[in-house]
């Protein structure tokens, strides 16, 4: 007796984890990882490169660790990714275009390793033919205009290698925009804020190239004056919704609704410090707790954000008792789809380049969780068909013209 209470009760728990599930089927006629794989995926930021150089990992195999791979990729039903050229404010004029091309250079070679498997493309039907020989579609977004060292010339040469859109800033000011960073935390001490008559023509060239404007990382006043300035549609790469986490990299619901009459495109980031407002308080008291150890990984890797990942790893059940819930993540993309429209709302995880996400986003695996929950809240095939990859797509378009 006790025995066949246990089986009823087992065959409890699993109806009502099924449910969902065959509520979705019954509805749509497909499961949700069908509907996710039919779909075309775009995530327009992912930081694995720096990780791959310094660590030296060969991405084209399994990883067991870092959250990108390319096997990983193809199960969680990746089709395109913007690879995130990055290096810090330490790299000024001299070396920050020279690091931007040797991570260039590593996405190429993996390129060159993997050829039947990942290609570079330049625009949406390069894009979408990738997308048809079942290869990833890489491409190349250069994230904090410091890379082109005040140079025209250095954006010529980034867009010839493939650069599809440029971050105006990192969290460090140029001489000629002013970053979130700055004009919150030191406004006052700048000697400029927003775009100067010289960032206000680099916005020009990028627009005659076809390279798309990222605005994740600029401040408020670079954001409303590119907006002003740009003839296309602009984006921001990888940001949350500021009225759910007042983050300053957040956008506003007015920077959003600007956003949205410009015809460009939020791809929402899944870093637990843009998506929970309490986490940065968890995440200060860690640190500190650590600080220490923190500061001798510091200079073992020459770079914090990467020292910073690293201990989150090593001390993965602290990290994970403050990490947010899945369920929050898509508010993000809920509130802003609903403030803006579905058109203007995407998927930038900001993957090896942040030290935690919600529970339940480990790696590109876990895509398909995302397409799960939309369609849990009543989210369509072809509202999910647009926030996965469309989206990206049609903006691409408006910028390069094919």
């Amino acid at each position: 007796m006790i025995k066949n209470n246990s089986y009823l009760q087992n065959m409890k728990k699993l109806i009502l984890l099924l449910f969902p599930l065959l509520i979705l089927t019954k509805t749509y006629g497909q499961t949700p990882m069908e509907i996710h794989q039919r779909a075309i995926l775009v995530d327009t930021h992912n930081d694995v490169l720096s990780n791959e150089l310094v660590n030296k990992l060969d991405i084209g195999k399994r990883q067991t660790t870092g959250d990108f791979d390319l096997v990983r990729a193809k199960e969680g039903g990746l089709d395109a990714q913007v690879f995130s050229i990055w290096c810090g404010p330490q790299y000024g004029k001299g070396t920050a275009f020279k690091f931007a091309n040797r991570e260039i250079d590593s996405l190429y070679a993996l390129i060159a390793r993997y050829p039947e498997r990942i290609t570079l493309v330049r625009n949406a039907a390069e894009l979408k033919k990738a997308v048809k020989q079942k290869k990833l579609a890489a491409m190349i977004g250069v994230e904090g205009g410091h890379m082109i060292e005040d140079r025209i010339d250095y954006i010529n040469s980034l867009a010839k290698r493939g650069m599809c859109y440029l971050t105006l800033t990192w969290n460090n000011s140029t001489s000629w925009a002013s970053s979130a960073a700055d004009e919150t935390t030191r406004r006052d001490s700048l000697k400029h804020v927003g775009l100067t008559d010289y960032g206000k023509q680099i916005v020009h060239h990028l627009n005659d190239l076809g390279v798309i404007i990222d605005l994740s990382h600029p401040g408020e006043q670079t954001f409303y004056d590119v907006l002003a300035t740009t003839t296309k549609p602009v984006i921001a790469s990888h940001s949350c919704a500021y009225t759910i986490d007042p983050f300053r990299r957040n956008l506003k619901d007015d920077q959003l609704k600007a956003l949205a009459k410009n015809g460009g495109v939020v791809f929402v980031n899944f870093y637990s410090g843009f998506v929970d407002s309490t986490y940065a308080k968890k995440e200060s008291s860690f640190l500190k707790l650590h600080k220490a150890e923190l500061d001798s990984l510091t200079r073992v890797y020459n770079d914090q954000d990467l020292a910073s990942d690293k201990l989150f790893v090593i001390h993965k059940d602290e990290t994970d008792a403050i990490r947010p819930p899945l369920s929050l993540l898509i508010k993000h993309i809920d509130y802003i789809a609903k403030l803006i429209g579905v058109d203007h709302v995407g998927i930038g995880s900001d993957f090896d380049g942040a030290p935690s996400y919600p529970l339940g986003m480990d790696d590109v695996t876990d895509y398909p969780k995302i397409t799960e929950e939309l369609l849990k809240i009543g989210y369509t095939e072809k509202d999910i068909d647009k926030i996965l990859g469309g989206n990206f797509i049609r903006v691409l378009k408006a910028n390069k013209g094919k």
